[in-house]
């Protein structure tokens, strides 16, 4: 498999990945329980302008939109039949815009949870995951997409089943977990864990990192405990644009510019190599991101505390190993009072 994320890093340094796919899509006209997938057939000028504004604001790794582009996912909107077509439309879309950037701009394929629960919590499994994901890798694969991008993911058995079947394909692949409850993921995955969700796999990850979350501070955090776990990691740190808020029936984000240019300054001197953003990022926040990162030289390693100073308080507590007690330990107590 060859590498495109090394091969550019090597070039420059640190990559800016792209901004929000669902925000940006509900601003040009998505509806409220609409797949954006669908969009792929139906509005793809919709899509290729989203790809082609974050190009235009500087990204050097756009997502195909493709993020619930399993077949778990797309059979609740009766498209469960349509994997393959819908996700090689999606990268050929991004591929589209990619390859008319004048730079080289990597095409990394979204893979999102199948939002079904693994054996023995739910239904589904090990296997079954494999081969969903594997169905929708082939179709990101065919239609041009260069890595495949496993993003949002709580359960590290689902992250692992995703890596296989991109090692299935024959495609290169990243992962992040959002770290979303109480500093870890749902599924109490610990940020300083995440690099060794995929061990003794045929193949190792190409980056590994964080998405989503709950606000920039508690995903730099993440990043903190990610970079001091394995400093020489190539580490993924994609955050929501601030924090979100209800005015009305609206979602709005409440990170500007200003505050998401000095989360990539942040996340540069605390050692990430891939910066982007998520929910609430849009063409105008990439841009001042795009900035900050041509312009800032690497400075001292932040602390949690200088952190908070420059972007605000944490929303959760920070991720420790007491955080959140395991089911052995919750068993062993009982005993003990037995």
């Amino acid at each position: 498999m060859t590498n495109p994320i090394d091969a550019l890093i090597a070039e420059k340094g640190v990559l800016l990945a792209d901004g929000a796919t669902g925000t940006n899509l509900f601003a040009m006209g998505l509806q409220a329980g609409e797949a954006p997938e669908l969009l792929n057939d139906t509005a793809p000028d919709t899509i290729t302008s989203l790809h082609q504004n974050f190009v235009d604001a500087g990204a050097d790794i756009i997502l195909t939109n493709s993020f619930g582009g399993t077949r778990h996912r797309l059979k609740l909107h009766k498209a469960q039949d349509r994997v393959h077509e819908l996700n090689k439309r999606a990268a050929e879309i991004a591929r589209a815009v990619a390859d008319k950037a004048g730079r080289n701009v990597i095409v990394a394929g979204s893979v999102g949870p199948t939002g079904e629960l693994l054996v023995p919590l739910g239904a589904m499994t090990y296997e079954e995951a494999v081969d969903a994901f594997a169905e929708q890798i082939e179709g990101l694969k065919a239609g041009g997409a260069e890595v495949a991008w496993i993003e949002t993911m709580s359960a590290p058995d689902e992250i692992r089943a995703a890596a296989e079947a991109a090692i299935r394909v024959g495609l290169p692949y990243t992962y992040t977990g959002s770290f979303d409850t109480a500093g870890r993921t749902m599924m109490g995955l610990l940020p300083k864990d995440i690099h060794a969700v995929a061990e003794g796999l045929a193949q190792a990850p190409v980056g590994v990192g964080a998405n989503c979350g709950v606000g920039a501070s508690d995903i730099l955090a993440s990043l903190l405990d990610m970079t001091e776990a394995k400093p020489e990691a190539t580490v993924i740190v994609k955050g929501n644009c601030g924090i979100p808020e209800f005015r009305g029936s609206e979602i709005h984000y409440s990170g500007t510019p200003e505050l998401m240019a000095d989360y990539v300054r942040l996340a540069i001197d605390a050692g990430a190599k891939i910066v982007g953003g998520c929910c609430g990022t849009s063409f105008q926040h990439l841009a001042a991101m795009r900035e900050a990162l041509d312009t800032h030289s690497k400075a001292a390693r932040p602390t949690v505390e200088a952190i908070i100073e420059r972007i605000g308080p944490l929303r959760n507590k920070q991720a420790t190993a007491n955080t959140a007690e395991t089911s052995e330990g919750r068993r062993e107590r009982r005993r003990s009072r037995a």
